[in-house]
């Protein structure tokens, strides 16, 4: 089956599946919350979890509205505003941007520049000068986790009509503040924040094909199945299994959020915070979607 024909096929069976978002008890869910809860506990991670199947039937919230770091995870929210502004007419996916290394504080307006080195894709910074298109820009945010695509993209679109996109779908507890990167900003606690609920509501409507309309939402879901980073929610699953998803890291913080295009499609998203080591998280975020599909599957 072509490619743009099973996603839209995802998203019509979604959207047939979907009820009132409710779920109610589910036996097998509830006999393997102990084990991933002591999982959790020894790990010593801070973690929230939001996990819903697309039928609505089944679902496992852990602190959904505790506020995280958002780190890369808000790339999503932005991914959503392109797409709307699209769909509006005020924008075009093939319109050109220059490319440029230079962004504003949201303290006091001064000019800072992303240092390649602390990014995930580095190529981009040597087309300074150059232009690329919203959807280049768009693509290499989702899928390799480009910071300067992400603030190129920002700063076009406008954050206060990001924060407002978000606000529309009901995933208020995601707040995007400014450009990545933003030291001064950092440095005075002003963050880009989300909740696991708050990622668990912008997928949702991906998947369900309501983020801005049902093309626009295949075309972003398709994008985050591109997604390159998969030691997260995808290690933890068979082989083989269709992940659309998001990454977010950075010291001591890993998330991961996705659609998991299984037998039994389900959203989750899982908020790490505290350990060291990366790889503690990323194994922590696989073996918590381990135990969830297979208790649900």
């Amino acid at each position: 089956m072509p490619r743009l024909m099973r996603g839209t096929l995802l998203l019509a069976f979604a959207a047939f599946l979907w009820r009132d978002g409710s779920a109610a008890p589910d036996p097998r869910l509830a006999a393997a919350i102990p084990a991933i809860e002591s999982t959790i506990k020894k790990s010593g991670a801070d973690v929230a979890v939001a996990f819903r199947t697309l039928d609505g039937r089944t679902q496992w919230l852990r602190r959904p509205d505790e506020p995280f770091h958002a780190a890369s995870t808000m790339k999503v929210a932005v991914l959503i505003e392109l797409y709307r502004q699209a769909r509006q007419g005020k924008l075009k996916l093939d319109d050109p941007l220059s490319v440029k290394n230079e962004f504003h504080s949201l303290v006091d307006g001064s000019a800072f520049a992303l240092d390649p080195n602390d990014d995930s894709e580095r190529t981009l910074y040597r087309a300074g000068g150059g232009t690329r298109t919203l959807r280049e820009l768009s693509e290499l945010m989702i899928t390799v986790s480009s910071n300067l695509a992400a603030n190129l993209l920002m700063d076009r679109l406008g954050v206060e009509n990001i924060r407002a996109g978000v606000r529309a779908l009901g995933a208020d507890g995601m707040n995007v503040l400014r450009d990545l990167e933003d030291a001064k900003a950092f440095e005075q606690g002003l963050v880009n924040t989300t909740t696991a609920q708050a990622l668990l509501t912008l997928l949702e409507a991906i998947a369900r094909g309501q983020a801005v309309d049902r093309e626009s939402s295949r075309q972003m879901l398709e994008t985050l199945e591109r997604q390159t980073i998969n030691d997260g929610i995808p290690a933890g699953l068979p082989a083989g299994t269709r992940v659309a998803h998001k990454t977010g890291d950075i010291t001591r913080i890993w998330h991961d959020a996705g659609i998991v295009l299984a037998r039994r499609p389900f959203v989750l998203v899982v908020l790490t915070r505290g350990l060291e080591n990366p790889k503690e998280s990323t194994a922590l975020i696989a073996e918590i979607t381990r135990e969830l599909y297979r208790a649900t599957q």
